[in-house]
């Protein structure tokens, strides 16, 4: 701070653990200008703070249009599922299949985990039940009446 032409170095912290003249903390002309600054960080305080509010609110609203797009899956105990590669990433390749299986359910958990049981080596998995999708079976193909056309006569 500068008074009367002379530069003041003065620390509000440093007077209050080690005051030298009890009567320079009171005086008004060192005090306004601290009141002032602290003000003015009051208020810049202030602006930060409603920018976090409504950048909260945001996420919220966010949240809850991210969730409403998440469809509940619904698994019973017998039910047959596909479980997800997931080291697939490390094998890139178009035509291979993300999913492996079928699996049967053999187990269901509270907390979201399944267990289940494959149908090649009747080993059994924990597996959270994001990484699982319902396994319905392929068209089933009737066997097709072969009829041998004739020519047309023309």
């Amino acid at each position: 701070m500068e008074f009367d032409g002379e530069v003041i170095q003065f620390n509000i912290f440093d007077a209050i653990k080690f005051p030298d003249e009890p009567d320079s903390l009171c005086t008004l002309s060192i005090i306004e200008p601290i009141v002032q600054e602290v003000f003015e960080l009051d208020c810049k305080n202030k602006l930060e703070e409603d920018f976090l509010d409504n950048l909260e609110i945001e996420d919220k609203e966010t949240k809850v249009l991210h969730y409403a797009r998440i469809s509940k899956k619904n698994f019973t105990v017998g039910q047959k599922v596909l479980l997800q590669h997931s080291k697939l990433k490390f094998f890139p390749g178009k035509l291979r299949s993300r999913w492996l299986g079928p699996h049967v359910i053999t187990k269901i958990f509270v907390n979201g985990a399944v267990e289940i049981q494959s149908l090649k080596t009747n080993n059994t998995f924990k597996v959270n039940d994001h990484q699982l999708k319902e396994y319905r079976k392929g068209f089933q193909t009737e066997p097709v009446e072969i009829m041998d056309l004739e020519d047309p006569i023309l």
